[in-house]
């Protein structure tokens, strides 16, 4: 069964991808962004998109075996996984990195928004991409690709491991994605990668304001200098963070 706890969620809502990409670095995971996607539509409500990975897996697609009548099938792996992937979930999808034809397009990925899913993710491209950009579910693609999915990709399976944009994605794996893109966290690390991303989210906001203020960046990121441990303490309290 794929789900998170709902409080890491609402921790790692709060954060970025690069706070996050640098909690994984110190741990030695170097390959954890998928590389290539941009933003198709963000959440509506400024915070990243967080949810565990629901996947699909896409190979070449062989002529004989994907008429437009594959679609009539109701264990199509593709279609299948649309009616599968459990509300708060992220779709993640391995196109092999080819959006020559589209991973989905707008009334499926209508159909993952109303059942709850929280975002969609392919290192392919997405057709009806103005529609879903006007969608209330974060999505991210290479670019936009008008051909239908048959044209070059099989879906052959979900739910299973896969590679998207270079990363490895494991079901259940937890999906944050912002403005800068999408990175993957290993499930066993959820928890205390949140707990380390709001600590450094908090001291880089109080660096933030040093630095619009005319503070050097020597001694303060990092915090080098005591008497900068000093002051952000202080700036802690006083402002409730």
């Amino acid at each position: 069964m794929i789900s998170m706890n709902e409080t890491t969620r609402a921790k790692l809502r709060g954060v970025s991808t690069a706070t996050i990409a640098s909690a994984l670095y110190k741990r030695g995971l170097r390959n954890q962004m998928v590389q290539g996607v941009v933003p198709l539509a963000l959440p509506k409500d400024g915070k990243s998109m967080v949810g565990p990975a629901y996947t699909l897996r896409y190979i070449p697609a062989r002529e004989d075996r994907n008429p437009m009548t594959v679609f009539r099938n109701h264990a199509h792996p593709q279609r299948k996984g649309v009616e599968e992937a459990p509300a708060g979930c992220v779709m993640v999808i391995d196109s092999r990195k080819d959006a020559r034809a589209a991973s989905a397009g707008g009334i499926l990925v209508t159909r993952l928004m109303v059942r709850g899913v929280v975002g969609v993710v392919t290192d392919g491209g997405f057709r009806d991409s103005a529609d879903i950009a006007g969608m209330n579910i974060a999505s991210y693609h290479q670019r936009p690709s008008a051909p239908t999915n048959l044209t070059l990709h099989e879906a052959i399976d979900i739910n299973v491991p896969i590679g998207c944009g270079d990363a490895p994605v494991f079901p259940g794996d937890i999906v944050v994605g912002d403005c800068d893109g999408v990175i993957i966290i290993p499930a066993d690390m959820a928890e205390e990668i949140a707990d380390e991303a709001v600590e450094m989210t908090v001291f880089e906001d109080y660096v933030q304001e040093r630095v619009r203020n005319g503070a050097i960046t020597l001694g303060l990121y990092p915090p080098t200098d005591e008497s900068n441990l000093v002051a952000f303490a202080q700036w802690r309290k006083q402002n409730g963070r």
